[in-house]
């Protein structure tokens, strides 16, 4: 079991629990494996014999804030999800299940990893959490994938408004602002 004592980073949430695991600020939670950019603990509602969770250190919201920038943090969470399966005696690698819950599909707003093992095993009654490569669960080499192309939101770059047409919520969307 590891225990830092560290405070929260300047790049963290303080509401967010995962931020809080990540720095050490929860005392409920045992860290398994953590570096200066990830830890990895068990996830309190277990969907199968092994459940862990990877998340970064740094607060990042969900799979859709990740750009082409992420793709290598993204492999370094399925890294270190498959490190912690080993350190726990796991040597079937083909029968694990690693990935992404999105929004609205997400119950902690902090990008998170789910290291399940024996995917043969994952608890009928929480199955459909965790079929891969749908919109609820996104393989962690599916989003590696989707995310490759992606560039990243440059800040003050786009500033727009969406707003409506027409006084009718079935109305059109059109798009109002102007390149700074």
């Amino acid at each position: 079991m590891l225990r830092n004592n560290s405070k929260l980073t300047s790049e963290s949430d303080e509401t967010c629990i995962f931020c809080l695991i990540a720095n050490g600020q929860d005392k409920d939670t045992q860290v398994i494996k953590k570096n200066n950019e990830l830890v990895c603990f068990r996830d309190i509602y277990p969907a199968a014999p092994h459940h862990y969770l990877v998340v970064p250190i740094q607060h990042i919201h969900s799979c859709f804030s990740l750009h082409r920038g992420h793709v290598d943090l993204v492999k370094r969470m399925a890294e270190m999800g498959k490190a912690v399966l080993q350190d726990q005696g796991i040597t079937n690698m083909e029968d694990i299940s690693l990935g992404f819950h999105q929004p609205p599909c997400t119950s902690v707003d902090h990008l998170h990893l789910h290291v399940l093992t024996p995917r043969s095993q994952i608890y009928e009654h929480l199955m459909y959490k965790f079929i891969p490569k749908t919109d609820n669960f996104v393989t962690e080499e599916s989003l590696r994938n989707r995310i490759k192309d992606k560039a990243p939101i440059v800040k003050g770059e786009w500033s727009g408004l969406y707003k409506l047409s027409r006084p009718s919520i079935f109305s059109r969307l059109s798009v109002v602002g102007s390149r700074r």
